[in-house]
Formats: structure tokens, C-alpha cells, sequence
């Protein structure tokens, strides 16, 4: 049985689709960042960067238990652990393996900034809106070119690379970013929206997130709680 800790965020939402898309059994334990449940120390013994999602895995390589943190190499585990959603062949697992990289260094931090200072920053800073909203608006046109002649981000077949950057796009409102500019990546979009595993894994916790209104939970997430020594 796999347990995951996790919240219905954008690197929640990439573990919970490969899961659904794998059929692989998992428990779920909420972790609400809002709350400050990320820093209890049963968490962070198995995130020490107190960050969703995290995954233990009472069956692991050598049959022995196995704790991950961080959502890439969790995406990477998995679809090793299943032989799904990563190319055997070393030139198709570069390509999954380069874009994955795309999103988890580049895609999702700038993104997440975008949204940060278009929605939650508590003074509005002109230069920090408009620099993270012209760098969602470019990486949007990094992937729409990317899908010029190709119906998935990393060559011809669906992957992790794909369940990794379509989590961060469905914000794409409070990111500044209008869909009639980017059709290709429209198009992408939609298809996964429309797999029945996609649509099941979205709703895990939707109930449970509440929008981010009450200054305590604000400061939990971007003040102080974030830094102090644990």
C-alpha cells in the first residue's frame, strides 16, 4: 500500500493523476498547508523541506519500506515502479525526462510567483506583476510551440512530463494568461482535463482546500512560520 501526504495543489495534483492513471492503491492523508500541518515533525521526518506532497511505500524496490519527498522524483519512482509513462528507450526517456525538469525548475517556481504577487502579495508591486506575469506568458509560448507538431510535451506518447506541467496551468486565469493566445497548448490542455483519471485525481481533497482569506493562514504559508528553525 503506498500512503501519500498530500494537498489538492498543482505538485499534489501530479501524484494523484499518475496514481489514478496507474490504478495503484493509495491511501491519503491530508497535510493543510493552511494550517500548518506541514511542520509537525511526524511530517517533516518524511519531508524534511516541509513541503507537499510526500509518499511512503510499504512495498519498495528492495521489499522493504521507501519515504520520498519532492514531486518529481516521486513522478520518476513511480512510473519506474509500474514501467508507465517513461520511455524505456534512453533517446524518449531524455526528452520526458528534460521536460519534467522544464516544469519542476522553471515552469512551476515562475508560476508560482505570478500567482503569489497577482493574488496574494499584500502590496501591490508593479515590477514583481509584470515580470512574473510576462515570464508565465513566455513559458506558455514555450510549451505551445513545443506542441507544433506533436500531441504531447515530450515526443509521441503521454507522460509524466505531460501529469507534471498540466497541474500548473490550471490557475492559468490568476496567472495573467489568455487561452486564445496559446491554441496549441489549449488543445493539450483539454485532452488531459478530459481522461477519467485526471478528472478523479483533481478531486482528491477539493473539498478539503478552502480560498486563502484569513491572515493566519496567509502568514502560515508566506510569513515567518516558513523560516523559523525546526
Amino acid at each position: 500500500m503506498i500512503d501519500l501526504y498530500t494537498w489538492p495543489t498543482p505538485n499534489g495534483h501530479k501524484i494523484h493523476i499518475l496514481l489514478e492513471e496507474c490504478g495503484l492503491p493509495y491511501r491519503v492523508h491530508a497535510v493543510n498547508i493552511g494550517q500548518g500541518d506541514q511542520f509537525k515533525p511526524s511530517f517533516l521526518k518524511i519531508s524534511p523541506n516541509n513541503k507537499i506532497p510526500a509518499l511512503v511505500d510499504s512495498d519498495g524496490p528492495d521489499g522493504q519500506p521507501i519515504s520520498l519527498f519532492e514531486s518529481g522524483a516521486i513522478l520518476l519512482y513511480l512510473a519506474a515502479k509500474t514501467g508507465r509513462f517513461l520511455p524505456a528507450s534512453d533517446r524518449a526517456k531524455y526528452d520526458v525526462l528534460q521536460w519534467l525538469m522544464f516544469q519542476m525548475g522553471g515552469l512551476g517556481p515562475m508560476l508560482g510567483q505570478a500567482h503569489h504577487f497577482r493574488i496574494y502579495a499584500p502590496e501591490k508591486i508593479d515590477y514583481a506583476v509584470q515580470r512574473y506575469t510576462n515570464e508565465a506568458k513566455r513559458l506558455y509560448g514555450v510549451l505551445d510551440k513545443q506542441l507544433k507538431s506533436q500531441d504531447w510535451i515530450a515526443g509521441g506518447d503521454y507522460s509524466i512530463a505531460d501529469m507534471a506541467i498540466f497541474p500548473w496551468l490550471r490557475s492559468w486565469q490568476n496567472q495573467g494568461i489568455d487561452w486564445a493566445d496559446y491554441p496549441r497548448l489549449k488543445a493539450w490542455f483539454d485532452r488531459i482535463a478530459e481522461r477519467p483519471a485526471v478528472q478523479k485525481a483533481v478531486l482528491v481533497l477539493a473539498d478539503a482546500r478552502k480560498p486563502l482569506l484569513d491572515d493566519k493562514a496567509k502568514q502560515t504559508l508566506f510569513g515567518s512560520a516558513q523560516y523559523k528553525k525546526r
